[in-house]
């Protein structure tokens, strides 16, 4: 069915179908309402590169992949993939091989010039962070997953690090641990200065000093883990918990503690962030994981339909959305051992 044809069928003029299924925001909720579940009745499905010409927009969505083989990655762009497939809509993914940002900034200027998508997303944002003011100047529709402190308006959505890192450490506090270890993420981050400010503040709130050398940063891997834990575990006095950034890290202090014959829960407490993966699940470690939750996936699905209210005419510094997070108690957060100092 073409589309005169199907604008015929359901009393309409081909333009006001057209725009009602681009998503423009002139064409009112209720047309827009109509002419989809017209087009679901009879079948009919716009020819795409016939929309995106009349249109002028490329139907996909960039994202630059700055590191290979990322976990969370993956489970992001399934989330965004599950919100997308109805919409026609692709998406592209741009790897960046260097560390240079530079680099990074100049994909950014190539997928704007090249009108190969129609918006992009940010990750892993800095404090003023340089990509936000490029995609700014070149008019290229963006968000950011994670927030950056700019002068630069723009949509973002971020889970509350701060919150969840002082939560859980103020959970081990209230169970009589005083020496706490922190595994974060790289360093000079939006998110990782989020949490090492909810980390120190649950310290200080208690009275317990800052001690830089339970605190470590970077990639968040089960090697990294378990490095750091076993250096801190050697330290006198040892820590008695951890907070780890992320499940793999929580899974190298677990390798960590069984190397030196402590247990989980026992002789070491243990809460992590977890991000909800479905093959790698906090219930089914041995004991069971404390985390503090929250799904990259889910935030891949609403990152993907808040980009699309923006192409829609959605204002971008209307979108701002802090996700809670929830404290998960299970079986890895226990008392701390009697005789545990400062």
């Amino acid at each position: 069915m073409k589309l005169k044809d199907f604008a015929r069928e359901i009393g309409l003029s081909p333009t006001t179908v057209s725009r009602a299924l681009s998503g423009y925001p002139e064409v009112s909720a209720s047309t827009r309402v109509r002419v989809m579940e017209e087009a679901a009745r009879l079948g009919y499905r716009p020819n795409i590169n016939a929309v995106r010409l009349a249109t002028g927009r490329a139907g996909a969505i960039g994202v630059v992949m700055t590191k290979a083989g990322d976990y969370q990655f993956s489970e992001f762009i399934s989330g965004m993939a599950d919100r997308l497939s109805s919409e026609d809509t692709d998406i592209l993914i741009t790897p960046m091989l260097g560390h240079d940002p530079s680099d990074e900034l100049q994909l950014y200027r190539r997928l704007a010039e090249s009108r190969r998508v129609d918006a992009v997303v940010i990750h892993s944002p800095l404090p003023n962070d340089p990509r936000i003011a490029l995609l700014d100047r070149l008019k290229l529709p963006f968000i950011v997953h994670g927030r950056s402190v700019t002068e630069v308006p723009h949509a973002w959505l971020d889970i509350d690090n701060e919150g969840a890192i002082r939560q859980s450490t103020e959970h081990l506090l209230d169970l009589g641990h005083r020496r706490i270890a922190l595994l974060n993420g790289r360093e000079g981050l939006t998110f990782t200065l989020d949490r090492l400010k909810g980390y120190r503040q649950a310290l200080a709130d208690r009275g317990i000093q800052y001690d830089p050398k339970l605190v470590s940063h970077g990639d968040f891997t089960d090697e990294i883990g378990f490095r750091f834990a076993c250096s801190a575990l050697k330290q006198h006095p040892q820590p008695t918990a951890f907070v780890a950034g992320s499940m793999m890290t929580a899974l190298g202090i677990y390798r960590a503690a069984q190397s030196m014959n402590l247990g989980i829960g026992r002789d070491v407490s243990i809460v992590a962030h977890d991000d909800v993966f479905p093959y790698l699940t906090a219930e089914n470690m041995v004991p069971p994981l404390s985390t503090t939750r929250s799904s990259i996936r889910a935030a891949g699905e609403r990152i993907a339909d808040l980009l699309l209210q923006i192409l829609a005419g959605q204002q971008a510094h209307d979108i701002q959305e802090l996700w809670p997070v929830e404290l998960i108690l299970r079986e890895t957060s226990r008392p701390a051992p009697e005789g545990a100092s400062v």
